[in-house]
This record gives structure tokens, C-alpha cells and sequence, in this order.
């Protein structure tokens, strides 16, 4: 039984209609006869979604006992027996109940693809892995509930439900997403119009790719090389001229006409010496062509149209920009310019598009590039005149008598075309054949191989001596000429190496896809092993083809070092193209060692903070902490005192300047030894889950009664915590909130649940925070404004952030509307962890 096949609806947010879109797939198939069943579909309550799974057949679902709770799992046990043709599994993302077959729901969905069951499945953008900072960034909300990108692109089928965010949000406010009680916090965090357009937006890109590496491997599979225009990608060709400029601002704005154009600049580095690229000018236009949202490209080919034809195809590019030649009238007996050739050789496949500039006509144009040193056709044309030639010239000679010394210099003529067209052997063939033909026919004795006087003879010397001088001239001069032009070919590439490295380009990735790009490779691999005797490892790779474990493996290897080599395959290399090969092998080691300096240096920044923080410590708490000391040993040494006597108020004050400053004194250590923990990374949080309503309240005993008015519904979820970090950050916030707020003025203390998550929020009535200082304000030693001295060594907000982020939250300022600063705390609500299949992450209400 073969592989059964999987098929995905990818939803770009929750409430899209994946699983609504799902179900309906599945009746369509049951009405055609095919054997469906429901493996794991949750409605949540929502009418339509429950409507949607009447009349299908749903397999029983298997209950789990977790922390004193029952929750129902899909029974993979009893799918697999069951044997249906199609199963639907909602969520794919989805965390298993402890106790389950698997931990996650896409690795149950792997076991019965591979006992040959079709598959219809839902997940939502987020919880890509690869893009879980990226969402992060957008909402503010990490997903906790991932699965591999691998798993998404294996499947067989991909399906985008799309809808626009004003739409989606329109279905939000008529409770088709979530209950009434909780659209508004919905509508005005995760739902706002921004987050939707963005993940929207997110979506359309990774299904685009997706069908672009599609794309791809069909054409390769198949073989196929005409271009298929399914996306608008412009090639521009560039010459590392000025006018490079001109072409790569013409192209971006072709690249604008359409949706999802994208621009590709590529400069390629020729091996015949007829280019002459300033390496500052591709500096520019790389710089240029990277800011306008393109790529650069640096290729080596011999032939300037066929390599950028080649180049344009093996992308599917669909259009090429080129510049008007900048060669005078005269300069095109030399041949036809680059941008006629490639529009000939285009095809109907390609549009080639030629743009005017200030540079053209201006005498710095180049013929088409041919092959190294004569090239091939040149060769075969010099081997025609070699010895075709002399034949032809000896049948024109027949007719007319011009005399020994005449016949000579016309066969000489003769062989130094050969030498000029053909280089040194053709010139020789010439030299050898016309030296026959001229003794034979116009030397006396006529027609015998024999030389009557001894001054022909001579002649004939001279006559060869000179065609071999002229064809070794002419063969060192194309030697010299293709060596000065691999030179310069090297010295481009190397120039654009260094380029490369002064521009700090620290990825090896790129490097290495520079390498693949340069020398036309399938992939290209960084290999290292620690010792002689140890195992090749892959310190970076890119590229398809053959997966290389051993230098010895690849088409070509380049060592560094003892222990470093680097592998590629596809094709073998001339030795003459070893020596730039070395070099990007070396910068590729740099570049290695540099990723790994970074680290080290990060873990050494990370040391540093540790150290500036014990140094502004001890600095912060030479007064912070004398003050309340000194407090309470003047009131305790004026209790001790025989010299007066103390009524029972004074007394009783005296103890009580005592307590406070022992409070003042506590608060003050409590809150350095958090910092010190939190810098030391040693805070492991005891998490468990408690109601909120029953930590806040205990929270606000430093603060006075009257300050504070507290909502915390008790409906609340519970959340998932460590009860002493959550009581003692919520105590540093709530004490600064009442420490600026204006006398009179209450410190709201609000809790609502959003999704999976609960908010607390502590509103002010002070002077707020500018919005460039709301950060800053969250680091250690920080006290906003003209906070007095005695104010604290301003620790707690720093403190309550990052006991907030060791239980998975979040603590964050926004301003108050009206004047006023909030402090908004975000917790993960206990059911998102305890019962994913319900509430881990907001589509799990949503079809």
C-alpha cells in the first residue's frame, strides 16, 4: 500500500473559514462515493461549523485523564482501524494531552499517511516555525503551538483561505469567531486591521514561494527550458558602466507594473579581456539594485548573450533590460552588439527590452564576446584559409603570369591571414602547403619537386621563415591576450570578493551561493572536521543535486587548512580556475570563523552586562540602602537611650520608623537579589496554575487601601504561573503606578481574557512616559523623570519584566487615553497549555 496523500487548508488568520471550507470538501467527496470520516473536527459551538458535520461519519474520540480533568484526543488507533479512503484532521499544529500516541497532531497525521490514508488537514500561518519572531513581531503574540515548515511543504495539496481583514472583522462582530463577551478585546489586539494585512500578506508570500518551488521542480523533473511567465522576474544586464544606474531604476519600475515582480541584476565577468567594469561603479548598482528590493548576481561566462540568456532561463526570468550600445558606427564591423544578439537569440519567450542612456554612442561599446583565446569558429576558419587557400590562389595564379617574387608574397598574404583568422598551426599548414604549390608550379623546373636555382631556393626559406615568425607572433599575442584577460576576469571577481568583505557580508549562505553562481555549480558545501581520524561535518551548504559528506565526494574540492575543505558539485573544474576557488575557499572560512567570533562575542556582551550591572550596584545602593539603615539604627539607638525618657506614642512611632524602614530595606534587597538572578539566568519558575483573583489581592499590601481600585472578574481562566514571581512583579508595578499617580487619583488594577492569553492591566493618572522612553524605563536602574532619591535604585520595573518573560508573558507600557501611563501584563491562560485542542492559539475557535 502506497503513501497516502495530504491536503492542507493554510488559513492566513483565525476565522478565515479552514475548517468550514474543509468540510465541505469532505461531503463533496462523500457524494461522490468516497469513504470520509471525521478523525478530529472541534465546532466550538458555533452553529454552522456543527451543521457542516452532520452527515458525516465521525470516528470516537479517545478520552485522556490530565490534572484532574478529561479531555478527548483524536484515537489514532481506532482511524487505523477503521481504514477510511479520506480522514479529516482539524489543527495541525495541534499539542497532544499528555498521555497521547504522539506528542503533536501532524506526527499522528504522519502515521496514517503511511498506512496509505488520505489526509485533508487545516493550519494557520503562525505556526510556521520559521515564522514564529516574524509573527511575534507583528501581534505581540508568541506561538507556542508550531509544527516544521517540512511537514507543511511535503503535502500534496495546498489550499490559501484568504479573506480581507475589514471582512474578517465583520464576522468577529457578529460572533461568528468568538463569544460576545470577549470580541471587543479581540477586535482591539489580536484582530486589529494592521495584524490581519500583515499575516494576510504573510500568507500570500509563503503559498507564492511554496508554488514557485513547485514550479521549479516540475520544469526540472520534466526538462523543461522554455520560460513559463507565471511571475514577472526581469533580468537587467549589466556592464558595470554608469548607464547600470539608469537600467536598474527602468527595470524596478517595470517590476512595480505588476504583482510580485521581482528584479534580478546580473553582471557577467568575461574570460576574453573585452569587458572593463569599474569594481566601485558594481558597488553602487549592487547597493542600488539590493535597496530597491532586487538581488545581485555575479556569473563568469565566456559568451556575454548565451550566458545571459542561460542565466535569464535557468530563472524563468520572463524579461531582460538592456542598454542601448555605447559603440560608435564604425565599431559594429567588429560584429553585432550584445543587446542584438540576445534580442535575436531571445526567442518568443523572452521580451528584451533596450533603454536609452546618456552613455550611449559615446565609443566605449564592445563587439559580442567570443571564445577564449580565438575560439572555436575562428579556429576552423583559419584551418579553411590554411589550406583552402593556397589551392585557390594556385588556380587563380594558372591564368596570369605575375612573376616568382609576386606568386610569393601573394601565398605570404595568404598564411598571414590564416595566422591572423586561425592562430599557429593553421598559419604552418599554410606556410607548408603555399612553400609545395609555389615549387611545384611556379619554380623551375615547373611541376617537379625539384628547385633548378639555388635563389629559389632561398626565397622559399625566406617565404616559410616568415609565415612561421608571422603565425608565432600572431599565436603569442592571442596567449598573451587570453592570459591578461583571465587575469582581469580573476581580479573582477576577486575585487568583487573583497567587495563583499569590506561590506560586511557576514552569512555563509551567501558566500556560498556566490560560489555556486560564479563557477555554474549544482551545490556548493563547506566542509570541517575536528581531527584527522574525525567524520566530515557540513558547516554550510546550498544548492540541489548530489549531498557531498566527504571532500573526496564532489566534482572539486578546495582544502583550507588541515581540517576544512570545500566541496562542489556539478561539474569539474579547469586548473585554471583553482586559484579564485581558493580564495573564496579562504574567505569562506573567515566567514565562518566571523559567525562564530559573533557568537563568542554575544556570550562575552552578555558577561559584560553582567559585570556593568554589579558595578551600577554597588553604585546605586551605596545611598538606597544607607538610608533606611541608618533609619532604623537612629530610632533604635534612641530607643536604647537612658538620656530621655520615651512616652508610649513616641515609642510606638519610633517602632514604627523601625518596621517601615525594615520594609523599605526589604523591598530594596528582594528586588536586587531578583535582578541578580534574572542577570545569572537561576530563575526557574514553578509553574502552576492558579486563578488571578487570588495572587493580585495579596499583591497590593504594599500600597494603601485607598489607592488602588482592583477588577478581576473571577470568571477569569486560570493561568498558568509561578504565584511568587506573578505576586512580586505585580507589586513592583502596581507600587510605581501609585508612586506617580497625583495624590487622590486611584490606580486601576483590570484583568480580561483575550483568546489564550489573560491581560492584566494597571492604569495611572501621572505624568506617563514619551514614547522613546517606554523601554528604557524597563531597564535595570532606570528611574523616570525627577524621581527622588529615596525613590528606590529603580529595579522593579526591570525585576517585574523579567519574571513576566520567565512565565512565558509578556509586560509591556502603553499611554492611558486621557493623560496617564498602563502597564499591560500578558499571561498564557491555562487551558491554551492544559487543553490546546480548545484554546492553545485563537484559530482554535475559528473555521
Amino acid at each position: 500500500m502506497g503513501r497516502g496523500k495530504l491536503r492542507i487548508y493554510l488559513g492566513a488568520a483565525p476565522g478565515v473559514g479552514k475548517t468550514y471550507a474543509m468540510l465541505s470538501e469532505a461531503h463533496r467527496r462523500v457524494e461522490r462515493g468516497t469513504d470520509c470520516v471525521v478523525g478530529f473536527v472541534e465546532h466550538h459551538d458555533r452553529p454552522r461549523t456543527e451543521v457542516m458535520l452532520h452527515g458525516l461519519e465521525q470516528v470516537p474520540r479517545r478520552e485522556l485523564a490530565y490534572r484532574d480533568a478529561v479531555f478527548t484526543e483524536m484515537d489514532v488507533d481506532a482511524v487505523l482501524r477503521r481504514a477510511p479512503a479520506v480522514a479529516l484532521v482539524d489543527e495541525l499544529a495541534h499539542t497532544n494531552v499528555p498521555g497521547s500516541r504522539n506528542d503533536k497532531r501532524w506526527q499522528d497525521v504522519e502515521e496514517l499517511l503511511a498506512a496509505g490514508i488520505n489526509v485533508i488537514s487545516t493550519v494557520n500561518i503562525q505556526h510556521l516555525e520559521s515564522l514564529g519572531d516574524v509573527v511575534e513581531s507583528i501581534t505581540g503574540v508568541r506561538q507556542r503551538e508550531t509544527l516544521p515548515d517540512e511537514v507543511v511543504r511535503r503535502a500534496d495539496q495546498i489550499e490559501l483561505v484568504d479573506m480581507s481583514p475589514q471582512a474578517l472583522r465583520r464576522r468577529m462582530a457578529h460572533g461568528n469567531i468568538y463569544k460576545s463577551d470577549k470580541v471587543d478585546a479581540a477586535l482591539s489586539n489580536y484582530f486589529r486591521p494592521g495584524n490581519l494585512t500583515a499575516l494576510r500578506e504573510l500568507a500570500l508570500l509563503w503559498v507564492a514561494d511554496r508554488v514557485d518551488e513547485y514550479l521549479n521542480e516540475y520544469r526540472s523533473e520534466h526538462r523543461v527550458s522554455a520560460i513559463w511567465g507565471s511571475r514577472e522576474r526581469i533580468v537587467v544586464g549589466l556592464t558595470g558602466g554608469p548607464e547600470g544606474r539608469t537600467l536598474i531604476r527602468r527595470a524596478a519600475r517595470l517590476a512595480e507594473k505588476g504583482a510580485g515582480g521581482e528584479v534580478m541584476a546580473v553582471y557577467i565577468a568575461r574570460s576574453d579581456g573585452l569587458t572593463s567594469a569599474s569594481p566601485k561603479e558594481l558597488a553602487v548598482q549592487r547597493t542600488l539594485v539590493e535597496d530597491l528590493g532586487g538581488t545581485f548576481h555575479h556569473v563568469v561566462g565566456d559568451d556575454i548573450p548565451a550566458a545571459l540568456l542561460d542565466f535569464a532561463r535557468g530563472v524563468n526570468a520572463t524579461q531582460i533590460v538592456l542598454g542601448v550600445s555605447r559603440r560608435k558606427s564604425w565599431q559594429y564591423v567588429f560584429g553585432p552588439g550584445v543587446g542584438a544578439t540576445v534580442a535575436r537569440e531571445s526567442g518568443p519567450d523572452l521580451d528584451v527590452h533596450l533603454i536609452t542612456h546618456a552613455e550611449a554612442g559615446k565609443g566605449r561599446g564592445l563587439p559580442v564576446a567570443r571564445g577564449a583565446r580565438l575560439g572555436r569558429a575562428r579556429v576552423i576558419t583559419g584551418w579553411l584559409t590554411g589550406v583552402l587557400g593556397p589551392v585557390v590562389l594556385a588556380l587563380l595564379l594558372n591564368t596570369v603570369d605575375l612573376g616568382l617574387a609576386n606568386d610569393m608574397l601573394l601565398f605570404l598574404a595568404v598564411t598571414v591571414a590564416a595566422a591572423l583568422v586561425g592562430g599557429l598551426y593553421p598559419a604552418l599548414a599554410a606556410a607548408a602547403f603555399g612553400s609545395l604549390l609555389l615549387n611545384y608550379y611556379y619554380t623551375p623546373p615547373l611541376h617537379r619537386l625539384t628547385i633548378a636555382d639555388p635563389r629559389n631556393i632561398v626565397a622559399l626559406a625566406i617565404f616559410v621563415g616568415v609565415a612561421v615568425s608571422v603565425a608565432s607572433v600572431v599565436d603569442l599575442a592571442a596567449r598573451r591576450t587570453h592570459q591578461a584577460s583571465r587575469l582581469r576576469a580573476e581580479s573582477e571577481i576577486l575585487s568583487f570578493l573583497a567587495g563583499s568583505v569590506l561590506r560586511g557580508e557576514t552569512r555563509l549562505e551567501e558566500l556560498l551561493e556566490r560560489v555556486r553562481e560564479t563557477f555554474g555549480m549544482e551545490s556548493v558545501a563547506l566542509l570541517e572536521r575536528e581531527s584527522d581520524v574525525a567524520p566530515w561535518t557540513c558547516a554550510g551548504r546550498v544548492g540541489g543535486g548530489l549531498v557531498v559528506g566527504r571532500p573526496d565526494d564532489a566534482d572539486v574540492d578546495m582544502p583550507v587548512g588541515d581540517h576544512m575543505a570545500l566541496a562542489l558539485s556539478g561539474r569539474v573544474l579547469p586548473a585554471s580556475d583553482r586559484r579564485v576557488l581558493a580564495a573564496f575557499a579562504a574567505q569562506a572560512a573567515v566567514v565562518l570563523d566571523r559567525q562564530r567570533l559573533q557568537h563568542e562575542a554575544e556570550q562575552a556582551r552578555a558577561l559584560a552586562e553582567g559585570n556593568r550591572i554589579r558595578t551600577a550596584l554597588l553604585a546605586a545602593v551605596s545611598h538606597d540602602l544607607r538610608t533606611p539603615l541608618a533609619a532604623i539604627k537612629a530610632a533604635v539607638s534612641s530607643l536604647r537611650s537612658d538620656d530621655v525618657a520615651w512616652s508610649e506614642e513616641d515609642q510606638a512611632e519610633l517602632l514604627e520608623g523601625i518596621e517601615e524602614g525594615a520594609d523599605r530595606l526589604d523591598h530594596l534587597v528582594g528586588n536586587l537579589l531578583d535582578m541578580s538572578r534574572l542577570q545569572t539566568g537561576t530563575v526557574t519558575p514553578l509553574i502552576r496554575e492558579i486563578d488571578l483573583d487570588e495572587v493580585v489581592p495579596m499583591a497590593l499590601g504594599g500600597v494603601p487601601e485607598d489607592s488602588v481600585e482592583l477588577d478581576v472578574p473571577e470568571t477569569l481562566p486560570m493561568v498558568a504561573v509561578d504565584a511568587g514571581l506573578l505576586e512580586r512583579a505585580v507589586a513592583n508595578i502596581v507600587e510605581n503606578a501609585v508612586k506617580y499617580s497625583p495624590p487622590g487619583a486611584r490606580v486601576l488594577v483590570a484583568a480580561s481574557a483575550l483568546a489564550d492569553r489573560v491581560e492584566l492591566r494597571v492604569v495611572d493618572r501621572g505624568p506617563g512616559v514619551p514614547d522613546d522612553a517606554k523601554d528604557r524605563i524597563f531597564e535595570p536602574f532606570q528611574r523616570h523623570g525627577d524621581a527622588p532619591r529615596g525613590a528606590g535604585v529603580g529595579l522593579g520595573l526591570a525585576v517585574a519584566r523579567g519574571f513576566a518573560e520567565a512565565m512565558d508573558g509578556t509586560l509591556n507600557a502603553e499611554d492611558t487615553p486621557g493623560g496617564g501611563l498602563t502597564m499591560v501584563l500578558t499571561l498564557r491562560a491555562v487551558d491554551a497549555l492544559q487543553a490546546p485542542a480548545r484554546l492553545a492559539e485563537p484559530e482554535r475557535q475559528v473555521s
